[in-house]
């Protein structure tokens, strides 16, 4: 078994029992390949990008715990530590585990945005969370013009929602 699907794994070791967080990571990983894929990004990019894709939300459990909440900046403050221990544990590269991460503690922040990884992360996980959340068209098309940047994730937002 190779690490990513150790962490896959893990992850849903870790969100046993809740079938649709489950189901929420792996969808956004799969996107944010799409898109990692269709704009170049490099191997080493894309190790990060689908690594962040399935522990990006691996804080939600422990700030639940914690603050009673899931937030998303309760989810940047627990969520690093967590993947730390987590992406250390199967063997990564502290390259890999420090910018997952920097992701992880920052997915919910969306100014100052430095990166493709982190851009794409921030759609793959809007083009989940709109479908998810059931977003009305108008929510929709104001998230799409304010957080849509690559191509791909454009192209992405138009064949899923029509818009």
């Amino acid at each position: 078994m190779d690490k990513k699907d150790m962490l896959l794994q893990e992850m849903i070791n870790h969100d046993s029992g809740d079938a649709w967080m489950i189901q929420h990571f792996i969808k956004v990983s799969q996107l944010a390949r799409i898109i990692g894929l269709n704009e170049g990004l490099s191997e080493l990019e894309m190790e990060v990008l689908e690594v962040a894709g399935l522990v990006h939300d691996i804080g939600i459990k422990p700030s639940r715990e914690k603050y009673g909440d899931a937030s998303g900046k309760h989810q940047e403050q627990e969520g690093p530590s967590y993947a730390k221990a987590l992406l250390e544990k199967i063997g990564y590269d502290q390259t890999i585990v420090d910018r997952v991460c920097y992701l992880v503690g920052n997915h919910h922040t969306y100014s100052d945005i430095d990166g493709q990884d982190y851009q794409i992360l921030v759609e793959a996980d809007f083009l989940v969370n709109l479908y998810e959340n059931n977003v009305d068209l108008a929510a929709k098309e104001k998230t799409y013009q304010q957080i849509f940047r690559t191509e791909s994730g454009k192209e992405l937002f138009k064949n899923m929602f029509g818009a």
